[in-house]
């Protein structure tokens, strides 16, 4: 394939990225110089093309207003000129649409091989990529990196940051609208930040976590010119630093974290404050946000007579950041990300993998990476208590810092480039196929098989092999799963193991559905929502929880509109309780509980066995011809009402014990085999009829 990225903010190039030199070269340019250079790698991928656009700025160098780039033999930057010759914030980009889009046009024209696909990031890039998909009928993906809804939500009140944000959010839903897959980086984006845009499909979306090359950072080693620098400014610099690393603009908060930590004498007293927010010479020269972010810092320093114990450095060249967490480390530090929001959180992965402890924002990637890594804990960035709170929590218990920061092993096996682009390429694949193929007939199913994902199709890497080679041989089975995760945790779970892609996923416990169509996307299931939304009250069963159930919320990102999840850690009659207490309310539902500690509310007609057999009705099948296999009580509802149903050798909550659930085939081995051992022994029985 050809891949054609457009990353128009910043300054782009391909070497020695000076990142915070202006307010919009940050993060998403490490990203996509880290894809790129790690697609190269991928034999689906021979050719590569990053086009930026060219300008003339005497202050940030010449090198931006050189036509070609190259990076190596099949990947280079292209800079296309545009009405405008000079540097322009993001802001002003729309101005420069029109002469862009023909500039690109003509420039895709002149090529010997125009490009398969393209990646657009952020939504000036998403604007020029359905221009030209219009023109020359290119698909395109779309990856945003931040979203103006989420910034407008961020603020309280009118400020400069939020000018021209209505007409960015026009531009960020047509570029959602056009796009024939949209890349998300976390459960957050995915699931609650792209929900706020009209052109939503949720279907279209596929988190995958960006990979980290972080092998630099796990072998970080102090250098004495780096701690010398930060030394500087500190009174007692062998204190504990709480270290902070990101460009000074307001939705990274870092005068947030300031404020929270002039309010806490305790804090002060225990560690120093390191921020590291880019390069600068002149505060006057920087850009308005920059600037202002810079002064408020400091500003606040001397509100709060901080000056010995927070240290700002000038300057700092990208290839010494690892010295500058190895510095934390050595003190038995902190790492702190306080951004109102944060896509993904590349700095948190770097901290892990330096072996830092982390205290992040609850909104956004740190969600996804805290959760898998286990290296810190998740704050409201706009609590300086909270947050202060946090830090000291880990600076005075020796073992959860030494706990935290082993999580740093996760997060270097885990955030991978090279995983990463096997699924990214996949889906690539997948898109382009469907741009040139008529999509085949379905085929008859013979057979349907629905499997739990956690515990049963997870949980032996050796297991899954072999189910992995079974199912490529198998032609006429249909395969589906059925999770209480929800869709995009389900899809990055799978794609996480290399599990094979179901044709149908059933998610949050039965109360949703989606069905694989051409391009590797999915389409939900409007007439199972129809459904499972009769009489269904939400918010009236929400309320009397909340008032009169005794039950601890899961996190925002476990509630969906057609389910409530709680936790009941020690409560094992917390779902008996519960439902005496809907019943006397006249509120229908179904109440699951699973693995001792989980319990979901779902609409009446909701359940993994309910969905089941809506599926098998919708493909033409017969009760004899479904399959299904599970391992805990989420998955009673399809085991009982399946014909032949497996328990894998490794399942919970008593599930051989249950006379409702004595017909079932209880499997000898675990996780995937099992599912195989129940596919074989019900497949033999059938031969026998």
């Amino acid at each position: 394939m050809f891949v054609l990225h457009i990353a128009l903010q910043g300054c782009l190039r391909a070497h020695d990225v000076e990142y915070g030199v202006t307010a919009d070269t940050g993060g998403h340019i490490r990203y996509l110089l880290d894809l790129v250079r790690a697609s190269g790698d991928n034999p689906a991928i021979d050719r590569i093309e990053i086009v930026t656009r060219a300008f003339v700025d005497p202050v940030h160098g010449q090198c931006y207003d050189q036509c070609i780039e190259a990076i190596d033999d099949h990947t280079r930057i292209v800079r296309l000129r545009t009405a405008d010759s000079g540097y322009l914030a993001k802001e002003q980009l729309w101005t420069q649409h029109d002469s862009m889009v023909e500039a690109l046009v003509a420039h895709i024209g002149r090529l010997d091989r125009w490009p398969d696909v393209i990646h657009a990031h952020y939504a000036d890039a998403g604007a020029l990529a359905a221009a030209v998909q219009a023109r020359l009928g290119i698909p395109y993906v779309f990856t945003a990196h931040s979203l103006g809804q989420v910034k407008r939500a961020a603020f309280d009140g009118p400020c400069r940051e939020l000018d021209g944000l209505d007409r960015r959010i026009a531009i960020e839903d047509r570029a959602i609208a056009g796009a024939a897959a949209i890349i998300a980086s976390s459960r957050d984006e995915a699931e609650l930040q792209y929900a706020l845009y009209e052109a939503y499909d949720p279907g279209r979306i596929r988190i995958i976590a960006p990979g980290s090359d972080v092998k630099d950072f796990a072998d970080a080693r102090p250098d004495p010119a780096i701690d010398a620098a930060i030394d500087r400014f500190l009174t007692d610099p062998a204190k504990p630093a709480l270290l902070a690393i990101a460009r000074p603009v307001t939705k990274k908060n870092l005068a947030g974290l300031v404020e929270a930590y002039g309010r806490s004498p305790a804090l002060q007293a225990a560690a120093n404050l390191v921020i590291v927010a880019g390069t600068r010479e002149d505060l006057r020269t920087l850009e308005p946000e920059v600037r202002d972010n810079l002064a408020e810092l400091l500003i606040l320093i001397d509100r709060y007579d901080l000056y010995g114990k927070v240290a700002y450095p000038k300057t700092h060249k990208p290839s010494e950041i690892p010295a500058v967490y190895a510095y934390a480390r050595e003190r038995r530090g902190v790492f702190v990300n306080p951004a109102l929001n944060e896509p993904f959180g590349l700095t948190l992965l770097e901290a892990a993998a330096s072996g830092l402890p982390v205290v992040a924002t609850d909104s956004g990637g740190p969600n996804d990476i805290v959760e898998t890594c286990g290296n810190g804990l998740l704050v409201d960035p706009r609590a300086p208590e909270a947050i202060a709170a946090a830090l000291l929590s880990i600076l005075e218990e020796p073992a959860r810092w030494d706990r935290y920061a082993a999580g740093g092993r996760t997060a270097v096996r885990t955030y991978d480039w090279a995983a990463h682009v096997a699924i990214y390429a996949d889906l690539l694949s997948d898109v382009v196929a469907a741009g040139v193929t008529q999509a085949a007939p379905d085929p008859v199913a013979a057979q349907l098989l629905v499997s739990d994902i956690d515990g049963t199709l997870l949980g032996s890497s050796e297991a899954l092999s072999a189910f992995r080679e079974w199912h490529g041989d198998e032609r006429a089975l249909v395969f589906a799963v059925a999770t209480g995760r929800s869709f995009h945790s389900a899809m990055a779970v799978l794609a996480q193991h290399h599990a094979p892609l179901p044709a149908i996923v059933i998610s949050s416990v039965g109360s949703e559905i989606y069905h694989r169509q051409p391009g590797g996307v999915y389409a939900r299931d409007t007439v199972w929502d129809a459904k499972v939304a009769a009489g269904w009250d939400r918010e009236a069963i929400a309320q009397v929880i909340a008032d009169e159930g005794g039950l601890t919320p899961q996190s925002p990102l476990e509630q969906r509109r057609a389910k409530l999840s709680y936790m009941i850690q020690g409560d094992p009659d917390a779902g008996r309780r519960l439902r005496g207490l809907l019943d006397s309310r006249g509120l229908a539902c179904t109440i699951i509980q699973s693995h001792g500690r989980y319990l979901d509310v779902l609409p009446f007609a909701a359940s993994k066995g309910t969905a089941v057999e809506h599926v098998r009705q919708a493909l033409g099948l017969a009760p004899r011809q479904v399959i299904v296999a599970g391992d805990s009580g989420n998955d009673i509802e399809m085991l009982r009402s399946a014909p032949n149903a497996i328990i894998v050798g490794n399942h919970s909550d008593g599930l051989a014990d249950r006379k409702d659930l004595s017909r079932c085939y209880v499997a000898r081995g675990h996780h995937a085999q099992g599912i195989l051992e129940g596919v074989a022994h019900f497949r033999k029985n059938a031969q026998r009829a």
